[in-house]
């Protein structure tokens, strides 16, 4: 056992440092692939990489996903009824086809007047970097439901805000969010908020306590917030400890 470690040592640590660099968990782990060699390097892909893996599913099922849009695309022409048209813009807001997907909730709103096909044209507008529509989208959403998606809607809509340049109002909501609301993107998104209008140590508290969820949380809930826990951490290292 020891002797095929041995062997393949080398390639454990190559596929242990890579996914180290990618996903940038605790430190300490460096120090058990270099030093540990194999062995270390083994346990590290034990405990590290293998449960990462559910977090790919998304990846797994881009080919099929496509599959089922070109399907949805081809229906559309025949049928175009808003249950084919809201499928097809969820599947192209999941594969990145922002503009696509705001086509099909265009759509889909014209002829419906439900609340989840306008919060997902939000998110479409919101990656096109097109705040002026996000907003519209996210207030409406927000006035029918002010605590829509655990108030990521309010949350997202506080960013569009301040992306606009009208900092009192996001301020209030940012805010008024976080009173209840704990999720990392709201909390990193007004830490980066504080931190552009020059209130570092407000900023700094923010950002740390995205970082002080890493000691309670579950591991394969910290595996999926590990993006934010990246963000601030960098935020925090630039308006200073």
């Amino acid at each position: 056992m020891f002797g095929l470690l041995y062997g393949y040592g080398v390639i454990l640590q190559v596929i242990a440092i890579i996914h180290f660099i990618q996903r940038r968990p605790d430190t300490y782990w460096l120090f058990i692939i270099l030093m540990g060699g194999g062995v270390g390097s083994l346990v590290y892909i034990a405990v590290q990489v293998i449960p990462d893996l559910r977090l790919l599913q998304g990846a797994y099922q881009v080919f099929p996903r496509r599959k089922r849009i070109k399907t949805l695309q081809a229906m559309v022409l025949d049928n175009p009824s808003v249950g084919n048209y809201e499928e097809l813009g969820d599947l192209l807001l999941d594969d990145g086809q922002f503009a696509k997907a705001r086509e099909c909730f265009d759509k889909v709103i014209a002829r419906s007047d439900a609340i989840d096909p306008r919060y997902h044209r939000a998110l479409c507008a919101l990656g096109m970097n097109d705040f002026t529509a996000a907003e519209a989208d996210l207030a409406d959403v927000t006035a029918r439901d002010p605590r829509y998606a655990y108030q990521r809607a309010a949350g997202l809509r506080a960013h569009a805000l301040a992306q606009l340049g009208r900092h009192d109002e996001a301020d209030a909501l940012f805010q008024d969010v976080l009173t209840t609301s704990t999720l990392s993107e709201t909390e990193y998104n007004y830490a980066s908020f504080l931190a552009d209008r020059g209130r570092n140590a407000e900023a700094r508290e923010l950002a740390e306590r995205v970082l002080r969820k890493k000691a309670t949380m579950p591991d394969y809930i910290r595996r999926r917030e590990r993006p934010w826990f990246r963000r601030a951490a960098a935020l925090r290292k630039r308006v200073g400890k």
